[in-house]
C-alpha cells in the first residue's frame, strides 16, 4: 500500500517530529522556521492555483459569458497578487509614457499604469497576449517562409550573426502569415457608409469607419480583415510575444506634426529592416535582393524607385521623404504597468506569454538607429478602445445604427448558434488546433468550419420547408405575419451564406497553413472563387491561390493570379510578380 503527501503534509510532519526529538530542548526557533516554510509552501500552491485558474479561462474565453470571465479572472489575479511579496524596486512612470498624453490626460494614464489592482479592462489585454503567444508558437515553423527569403535568409547568419538572423526569420515567418491571413481593406472606408447611418461623436477628429483605429488588435486578427494600419497592428503584436523588436515608422508633417505610417520596421543586429504592410511584401533590398534595412532605402535610390511598376502603379514615397521616422512601439498603456510585470514574472513554463515591456529601454535602442527622429508609444489601441467604447454607446441608443455596426460580424459575432460554432472554429484555428482531440473530445478547426458549410439547396429551401426551419430551431413569433417572417427567413439565408463562404475561406488557410498546399489550391480555386459564390474573400483567396501554386512552381498561373485586375492589391501582386519572375524564371 502506498499513500501520497502533499509537500505542506509532510512540513506539519517535520515540525512534530522535530518536537518529539527535542523533548525539553527550547527548540523553538526550529520550529518556527518550519513553520514559515510551511506557510510558504501553502501560498505557493494557493498562488498556482490562481495563475492556473487565470490560464484556463484565456484558453477558453471565447466560449464564456465575456463580462463573467473578466470578474473570475480579475478575482484570481487579485488573489494570487496579494500573496505576493510587497518589496521590490520603486514604481515609476516610464519616460516614454508621456506621449500618450496627447490621448489620454497625465493623471488618468498614471492612475491606469500604476494601480496595483487588477481590473476586468486588463482582461482584454491578458487575452490577446495569450491568443498572439498561441499563435506565434505554431506560426514559427519553416514551413511558413516566404519562398522569395529562403535562400537570402540561409545566408544572412554569417553577416548579422545567428541570433539577429533567427529573429528576423521568425519575423519573416509572422509577417507572411499576416499578410495571407488578415484580408487587406480600403485604409480609409467612411465613404462607404450610407448617409441615412448616423454619425457617432468621436473625439480626436475620429470617424465611422475611419482608418487604423476602426478595428481593435483583437477585432482584425479574429474577423480575418483589416488595411494596412490593422495590419501593422497585427504584425507588430506578434513580433512582440515572439521577443522582437519592431516598431511602426512614420513620416511627421512639417506643418501640422501629424504622424503618417508607411512601413513596420524590425531591428535585428543594429538594422532596422522594413516590412510594408499595405504592399503586403517586404521592401526588397538592393538589386531586388532580400529585404531591404532603414539605411539601405535613405542611401540607395533604387530601393524606392523599384517600388514604382511602370505603367501601373507609382509608390508614394522617395528616398528623400523616407530620411527621418518616428519609432511608434505598439504597447498598451497596461504592458508598462509593474502590476503586468509582476504577472509575467509569474508566469513559468508554457504560461508563459509576454505582458510586459520596457518600452524606455526598447527605444534606447531604436533611438540609435539612424534615420530615427525619436520614439513614442503608438496611440493605436488607445484611440481603437474609444472608438469601440462610443460605437458601443450609439449602438445602444439608435436602432439604425446598431443594425449597421453589428450585422456584418454578426456570423462570427452574434449569439445564435451557428456564430458559436463559428466563432469556436476561429478560436482553435488561431491557436494551431487544426484536427479534433479524440481523446478530450474537442472539434477542431476543420471540423468546425465544415459545419458551417450547409449545402446550397438546404438553404434556399429553408423558406419553404418548415421541417427544416424546425430543425434549425426556427419559429414563427406571436404576432409576426407571414411576410415579416419569410423577410427573416431571407436574412438568415443571407447569413448562412456568409458564415458558410468565410468558414470555406477559413478553412482553405488552414490546409495552406497545414502544409497541404493542393488541398488549399483546390478549396481556393474550386470552392472560395467559384463564380457562383463570391463575397469579400475574393481578393484575399485570389492571392492565395497564387501563394498555394508557388510551392508547386507554376509559374505561369501564378502571375496570372497575381496581375488579375480584379484585386485591390494589384500594386503588391504586380510586384511579387516581379520578384518571383526574377528569382525563379531568369
Amino acid at each position: 500500500m502506498t499513500f501520497a503527501f502533499s509537500p505542506a503534509s509532510v512540513l506539519a510532519c517535520m515540525a512534530s517530529a522535530a518536537v518529539l526529538m527535542t523533548g525539553c530542548t527550547d527548540d523553538s526557533e526550529t520550529v518556527r522556521r518550519i513553520q514559515t516554510q510551511r506557510q510558504v509552501a501553502l501560498q505557493k500552491q494557493s498562488q498556482q492555483d490562481h495563475l492556473g485558474e487565470t490560464v484556463s479561462l484565456l484558453s477558453q474565453f471565447v466560449g464564456l459569458n465575456e463580462e463573467k470571465a473578466s470578474r473570475q479572472i480579475s478575482y484570481h489575479l487579485n488573489q494570487w497578487s496579494q500573496n505576493q511579496s510587497g518589496d521590490g524596486d520603486p514604481v515609476k512612470m516610464p519616460e516614454l509614457a508621456s506621449t500618450l498624453t496627447d490621448v489620454l490626460p497625465e493623471e488618468n494614464l498614471r492612475g491606469e499604469v500604476l494601480r496595483d489592482d487588477f481590473q476586468p479592462s486588463d482582461v482584454s489585454v491578458l487575452r490577446d497576449a495569450y491568443l498572439f503567444r498561441q499563435a506565434v508558437q505554431w506560426i514559427d515553423n519553416p514551413i511558413r517562409e516566404d519562398p522569395l527569403l529562403v535562400d537570402w535568409l540561409k545566408g544572412l547568419s554569417g553577416e548579422i550573426g545567428e541570433d539577429a538572423a533567427s529573429q528576423l526569420r521568425t519575423a519573416c515567418r509572422l509577417f507572411d502569415w499576416t499578410i495571407r491571413n488578415v484580408a487587406v481593406e480600403p485604409l480609409d472606408s467612411s465613404v462607404s457608409v450610407p448617409p441615412q447611418v448616423p454619425q457617432p461623436p468621436f473625439p480626436f477628429g475620429m470617424k465611422l469607419e475611419g482608418p487604423g483605429y476602426r478595428q481593435t488588435l483583437y477585432q482584425t486578427i479574429w474577423r480575418g480583415r483589416g488595411d494596412s494600419i490593422q495590419r501593422a497592428n497585427v504584425f507588430t503584436a506578434l513580433c512582440e510575444q515572439a521577443g522582437v523588436i519592431s516598431a511602426v515608422l512614420a513620416r511627421q508633417s512639417d506643418e501640422d506634426g501629424v504622424l503618417t505610417p508607411w512601413a513596420v520596421g524590425v531591428l535585428a543586429g543594429d538594422q532596422i529592416y522594413l516590412f510594408e504592410t499595405e504592399l503586403g511584401l517586404p521592401i526588397p533590398g538592393p538589386d531586388q535582393v532580400g529585404i531591404a534595412t532603414l539605411e539601405q532605402a535613405r542611401k540607395e535610390p533604387t530601393v524606392m524607385r523599384r517600388l514604382d511598376v511602370a505603367g501601373y502603379f507609382d509608390y508614394p514615397l522617395s528616398r528623400t521623404d523616407i530620411q527621418q521616422s518616428v519609432a511608434l512601439l505598439n504597447s498598451r498603456m497596461q504592458a508598462i504597468s509593474p502590476r503586468m510585470k509582476k504577472l509575467e514574472d509569474g508566469l513559468t513554463g508554457d504560461r508563459r506569454m509576454t505582458l510586459y515591456v520596457n518600452v524606455d529601454a526598447v527605444a534606447e535602442k531604436l533611438d540609435a538607429i539612424p534615420g530615427v527622429a525619436g520614439v513614442r508609444m503608438w496611440t493605436l489601441p488607445l484611440l481603437a478602445d474609444i472608438y469601440q467604447a462610443e460605437a458601443r454607446r450609439m449602438v445602444e441608443r439608435d436602432p439604425l445604427f446598431s443594425f449597421y455596426y453589428t450585422s456584418r460580424w454578426a456570423v462570427l459575432e452574434g449569439q445564435d448558434e451557428m456564430a458559436r460554432n463559428l466563432s469556436s472554429g476561429r478560436w482553435q484555428h488561431l491557436t494551431g488546433q487544426f484536427a479534433d482531440d479524440d481523446i478530450e473530445g474537442v472539434k477542431g478547426a476543420r471540423t468546425r468550419y465544415l459545419e458551417q458549410r450547409a449545402p446550397e439547396f438546404e438553404i434556399s429551401d429553408l423558406r419553404i420547408n418548415v421541417d427544416l426551419q424546425k430543425r434549425y430551431g426556427l419559429r414563427r413569433g406571436l404576432g409576426i405575419d407571414s411576410s415579416q417572417y419569410d423577410q427573416q427567413l431571407q436574412q438568415i439565408q443571407m447569413f448562412m451564406r456568409l458564415g458558410k463562404r468565410t468558414a470555406t475561406h477559413w478553412l482553405a488557410l488552414v490546409q495552406y497553413d497545414d502544409g497541404r498546399f493542393d488541398t488549399a489550391a483546390n478549396w481556393f480555386e474550386k470552392r472560395v472563387l467559384d463564380e457562383d459564390q463570391m463575397s469579400m474573400w475574393e481578393d484575399s483567396a485570389r492571392y492565395n491561390l497564387a501563394r498555394a501554386k508557388e510551392h508547386a512552381e507554376e509559374w505561369d498561373e501564378v502571375e496570372e493570379l497575381l496581375k488579375s485586375e480584379r484585386t485591390y492589391s494589384g500594386h503588391g501582386n504586380r510586384l511579387r510578380a516581379r520578384l518571383i519572375d526574377k528569382s525563379f524564371r531568369e
